[in-house]
């Protein structure tokens, strides 16, 4: 359960950083590469990055859903919040309520 957290910590810590690397205009990164069009160009650098967010995305989604599911069954065996209370703890004898005087 501790290694699905720290794996989900560092998808998003990746994710992170290749949404930051975007620019909203379509540059971002990839606006440095503008003179090396020979080796991958600008347009693979976008595209490139474009899949890396969708990927990390659908990666954290998936263990997010697995992390769910194991703790659902990790916890199933004891399940004490959900139950209904069994036993109830006896309700104290109170005195009883002093009358009114006026009678």
């Amino acid at each position: 359960m501790v290694a699905i957290s720290i794996i989900i910590l560092i998808v998003c810590g990746l994710l992170a950083l290749v949404v930051l690397a975007q620019n909203p205009k379509g540059g971002g990164l990839a606006a440095g590469f503008t003179g090396a069009q020979q080796i991958g160009g600008v347009q693979r650098t976008s595209d490139f990055l474009e899949k890396g967010t969708w990927t990390l995305a659908g990666a954290l989604m998936v263990l997010c859903l697995v992390s769910t599911a194991l703790q659902g069954t990790a916890t199933s065996a004891m399940d004490d919040l959900d139950s209904p209370i069994l036993e109830q703890a006896p309700a104290e004898d109170l005195p009883p309520a002093p009358e009114e005087e006026g009678q």
